[in-house]
């Protein structure tokens, strides 16, 4: 089974074909988004890249280009003072699907 490392929206994953990761939103991503890999798992063989592997694509389908988070809350509150402030905020995500690793 293949893994690989790919990085995007200044993060690092490990996927595999078929998984089905949710990373940073992708800015007007089409249909098909293909990733550079950083590290590449092939049964026994490993291949790291300096920085990237060459000839190594991860070919990816975005399943939802516009999924949101779980949403954050942040509280600021000074005792005795009648100073409260709730705030929320959801993450914009991608969800992409895992298609092949060549």
């Amino acid at each position: 089974m293949k893994k690989a490392v790919i990085a995007t929206g200044g993060k690092q994953y490990i996927v595999s074909e078929g998984d089905t990761i949710t990373i940073e939103r992708l800015k007007g991503a089409d249909e098909k988004v293909n990733f550079e890999a950083l590290l590449v798992i092939d049964d026994d063989k490993t291949f790291v890249g300096t920085p990237i592997v060459k000839d190594v694509t991860v070919k990816t389908t975005v399943v939802d280009g516009e999924a949101k988070s779980d949403k954050t809350t942040a509280v600021r509150y000074k005792a005795k003072k009648r100073v409260h402030k709730v705030q929320g905020h959801r993450q914009l995500q991608t969800v992409v699907k895992v298609d092949q690793i060549a």
